[in-house]
């Protein structure tokens, strides 16, 4: 118990500092990409795959890892580079990961090493990148620019989510005028995870804000409170991811229960990172709520019983 909960303590170290750990790979170039050390089980030696049948091209098998049968994505094809060579895919590297409550392994050409960063040096892709640019995020580390991969489209196309509120749920709208409800504020670096989470909410009768990162959230909240006012008067809660450049969702709860006209509000944490570490780090920053990304009927469902509680 005592090795749990150390463990636990050293991650949650960086908790509200607005801080990350980066693991770095290379797919096949010289380009280095990150991904949050949060998200990964485990790297190994590509181990071998078995094949999936009827599979898209992305899926290149997969593998069988201490009792776990593992889906193994060729990450470079995924965001249209190049793929791994069937004659390098024993010498390539899987990062196994956990998104979105599944397990499942990106094949990467070499793993570099860990490295410990501030979220404020870690800026939202160039805007004239365009929409189908598959990156959250860019930061610059000893002279090298690092690309942070927007996993989450990544696996909205290789495994499509069900995106729609079921009807069963949606008949619970009727139950009480949401309409009138003040607006939510909705903070997520992803484009695909903030249309799901647009999409949610609209399906059932509810206004929503969204903002990209926490900066621009805290920024926003503090616009609206600069006349003396509340937050609580201007939105009925926060529903807001993780990681994000320029201010993570950790600090972004952290700044908004230090300050007095934000405080009140109601803050749900809505994050792919569904690991074990989740509860101590909630309970560290104060948020209000978690829940792991997604699932429509279940963040609509919360959203209704926490606004019918208000």
């Amino acid at each position: 118990m005592a090795g749990v909960l150390d463990s636990v303590n050293q991650r949650t170290q960086l908790v509200g500092q607005n801080r990350l750990e980066l693991l770095l790979f290379r797919l096949r170039g010289k380009q280095v990409y990150g991904i949050n050390v949060f998200k990964v089980k485990e790297v190994l030696q590509c181990p071998k795959l078995s094949s999936l049948p009827n599979s898209i091209p992305m899926v290149r098998g997969v593998a069988h890892i201490r009792g776990e049968t593992i889906p193994i994505i060729d990450l470079g094809m995924s965001i249209r580079t190049q793929a791994i060579p069937a004659e390098e895919m024993s010498t390539s590297f899987v990062i196994i990961t956990e998104y979105n409550r599944k397990t499942q392994g990106f094949l990467v050409g070499s793993v570099d090493r860990i490295v410990n960063m501030n979220w404020e040096d870690i800026m939202p892709p160039p805007k004239g990148a365009g929409s189908e640019v598959y990156l959250t995020a860019v930061t610059n580390f000893e002279d090298k620019l690092i690309e942070i991969i927007d996993v989450e489209k990544v696996l909205s196309e290789v495994a499509p989510l069900a995106e729609d509120v079921t009807e069963s749920v949606l008949g619970r709208t009727s139950e009480r005028d949401r309409g009138s409800s003040l607006p939510i504020l909705v903070v997520d670096d992803s484009s695909v995870a903030r249309r799901q989470i647009e999409r949610c909410l609209t399906a059932i009768g509810l206004q929503v804000v969204i903002k990209n990162d926490g900066k621009q959230a805290f920024d926003h909240l503090k616009e609206l409170t600069a006349d003396g006012s509340k937050a609580t008067d201007h939105i009925s809660m926060m529903i807001s991811d993780v990681e994000m450049p320029e201010m993570d969702g950790y600090t972004l709860v952290t700044r908004c229960k230090a300050d007095s006209a934000t405080a009140g509000l109601y803050v749900m944490l809505h994050t792919s990172l569904s690991g074990v570490f989740n509860k101590a780090m909630v309970q560290k920053v104060g948020a209000d709520d978690f829940m792991a990304k997604f699932s429509p009927d279940e963040l609509a469902e919360r959203v209704m019983d926490i606004l019918d509680q208000a």
